[in-house]
């Protein structure tokens, strides 16, 4: 019995020099090393989904209830809330405003150590505090708007925050990767889409071959996505719709349907830029007041006349018409949301075009279907596929859309109609404008963020090493 401690010793100096030795070696602890501070942020990165999208729901569901209560208070309230959400962000936080993902796409750009200090501007806490609280007002107020690309901005900046934080003499991962692995963890996140936010880093984020920050996407996706789904439950974005996957003759319908929403996707993204480009004529504070305030009235008159349906993110749209479609929808509803999308966007508050935009698809795919006598078995794949491609027309990533759809209602029997449909209006949007709008808009971040000074904070993490 004397001789049993000295057995275990024995084990376990035997554990230690064959086994733990050999499989904590120096290249496994500096993995380890690298990845811990992107594991944390991608924990944070869910929960602060979460919370943000806790936030939109309250927000909407306000709007709603003060809007059927009492809708002459829309000419009042939508208004007042349009400048308040402009105000936080022309005074706190410019680069807060719209959508998040042009600022990651710069901050990516600006990744190299000479221009690291300028990202501060793009993609700091402060940016992403006023992001939430902008939106949150805006859509109380009534604005059209999404979650989903502030929450990739706001994702970006937590990974920036975290990546900053790590000592001097921490083994780091570079600052491209964290940005890159921010934009996914936070798309799948906010949609719970794993393999979408997989995908949307390799076709819209970086160029970049995916070997180089392969294993740090996945890791933070999976993190990000399981806190999302601990809290809230494995839910899927928008059910189960029924859907019958025909082929044939159909495949005829899916491509002119995807074609015509693409072309009505790139339109929007080109009013989009037109009306901003407009906007930047008035350089004083009033004057730039003013045209916020009509933004919001404007707003107010269609919300006014339409009721709930032309305002908040348009999610029960969807949710209708895939569950419930009674195949009554009026047909100016389309113009309604699009013009509201175009009006809150160009108010100059935080807000994203993500959501708004696959329900703006999901209106035109109902009044596409109903124009060419689609039977009611078959419109909740157009409808779908109008999703993809209104989606695509204006961010222009065909494969991120049809997979946001696919992993939003689990319908796999319908993946080819919806690559098919990706695909087409890819080609069909790159007729009007062959760049995204997404990439209009990064150009003019990169150039807005370089003009910035660098603080001395900034500038010691420039002189930093990669």
């Amino acid at each position: 019995m004397a001789d049993k401690p000295s057995r275990y010793a024995q084990v376990l100096a035997w554990l230690d020099q064959h086994i733990i030795k050999r499989l904590y070696t120096e290249r496994v602890r500096r993995v380890i090393l690298q990845s811990l501070p992107f594991w944390v942020a991608s924990l944070l990165t869910g929960l602060v989904a979460v919370g943000y999208e806790e936030l939109f729901v309250w927000a909407e569901e306000t709007s709603f209830t003060w809007m059927h209560r009492q809708p002459l208070l829309v000419f009042a309230v939508t208004p007042i809330a349009f400048v308040i959400a402009w105000l936080l962000v022309a005074k706190l936080a410019p680069a807060a405003r719209g959508s998040g993902i042009p600022q990651v796409m710069a901050g990516i750009e600006l990744s190299k150590p000479t221009a690291y200090g300028h990202t501060g501007y793009l993609l700091s806490l402060r940016v992403a505090v006023v992001k939430v609280l902008s939106s949150a007002v805006l859509l109380i107020g009534g604005g059209v708007i999404g979650r989903e690309g502030p929450t990739i901005q706001i994702s970006a900046a937590i990974f920036r925050a975290i990546n900053r934080l790590q000592p001097a003499g921490w083994p780091q991962l570079s600052r491209q990767i964290a940005l890159v692995t921010g934009g996914a963890a936070g798309l799948a996140a906010a949609f719970n889409t794993p393999l979408g936010g997989i995908v949307f880093v390799v076709e819209e984020l970086t160029q970049t071959h995916i070997t180089r920050f392969r294993t740090a996407v996945f890791t933070a996706v999976i993190i990000a996505g399981m806190t999302a789904q601990a809290i809230q439950g494995p839910y899927l974005y928008l059910g189960f719709p029924r859907v019958s996957a025909s082929t044939g003759w159909f495949l005829g319908i899916v491509v002119f349907v995807a074609m015509f929403c693409g072309l009505a996707g790139a339109l929007f993204a080109k009013t989009l830029l037109w009306v901003n480009g407009y906007r930047r004529r008035f350089k004083t504070m009033p004057q730039q007041a003013a045209w916020v305030a009509g933004c919001g009235l404007v707003l107010a008159g269609l919300a006014f006349w339409v009721g709930t349906d032309a305002i908040g993110t348009g999610k029960p749209i969807i949710n209708r018409l895939l569950f419930q479609n009674d195949h009554l929808t009026p047909w100016y509803l389309f113009p309604v949301r699009f013009a509201g999308m175009a009006l809150s966007y160009s108010g100059g508050a935080a807000g994203g075009v993500f959501a708004t935009s696959l329900s703006a698809g999901a209106i035109l795919g109902d009044a596409l279907s109903r124009l060419v006598n689609v039977t009611p078995s078959d419109t909740n794949l157009v409808i779908l596929v109008s999703m993809v491609s209104f989606l695509t027309g204006v961010v222009r990533s065909p494969f991120t859309a049809a997979i946001l759809v696919l992993e939003m209602t689990d319908r796999h029997s319908a993946i080819f109609q919806l690559l098919l449909g990706g695909l087409m209006a890819q080609g069909a949007a790159s007729l009007i404008d062959p760049v995204s709008f997404y990439e209009h808009l990064k150009e003019g971040f990169v150039r807005e963020a370089m003009a910035q000074p660098v603080t001395r904070e900034n500038r010691s993490e420039s002189s930093r090493t990669e």
